[in-house]
């Protein structure tokens, strides 16, 4: 008869001991032009709204939503200039894994047993830069468990076929 055993765990791995391999220095610029973009539209309708509705053109504090619109495109330019450098991850021989985060780290492991498919995406800003993002869904959940942006895409293939070998094996 088999018994149950469920032994003291005395050694953990050391997560801090991997290399981590930064995303491609190019998302950055993906990350500033989508950014800008997005409030050039922020701006420019509130403009139009501003010159068109006769109730907002008369409002005695306009300028204050442009200043506040102003702040929050910059805390969010200085987010992603500061978080950029922490976007990293790591292929192992069970798993991979990713860390990101400016206030709070997240690390997120996930081992290719649990691996249903992974999925390459192409923005169309990123396209330009010629990246991609790599996309990662466990079993048992309808959403992406793991996403990766920043890749070249030559690299995002290579890892998909790499993930691909290890479920299949």
């Amino acid at each position: 008869m088999d018994y149950f055993k469920n032994n003291i765990v005395t050694q953990l791995p050391d997560i801090s001991e991997l290399t981590f391999k930064k995303i491609h220095k190019d998302y950055l610029k993906v990350l500033t032009l989508t950014t800008l973009i997005v409030f050039f539209i922020l701006f420019l309708v509130f403009f139009l709204l501003e010159t068109t509705v006769e109730k907002i053109s008369h409002f005695k504090h306009v300028n204050y939503f442009y200043m506040i619109l102003s702040v929050v495109f910059l805390i969010i330019l200085i987010a992603f200039f500061i978080g950029f450098s922490r976007r990293k991850y790591v292929l192992r021989e069970k798993d991979i894994t990713y860390k990101s985060g400016v206030l709070i780290e997240k690390i997120t492991t996930i081992p290719y047993s649990r691996i249903q498919h992974v999925e390459i995406n192409e923005a169309p800003i990123s396209r330009i830069f010629k990246l991609a993002s790599l996309d990662v869904f466990t079993a048992g959940d309808s959403s992406n468990d793991l996403v990766i942006k920043g890749i070249k895409k030559g690299e995002a293939l290579k890892i998909k076929e790499f993930i691909n070998q290890q479920i299949n094996a």
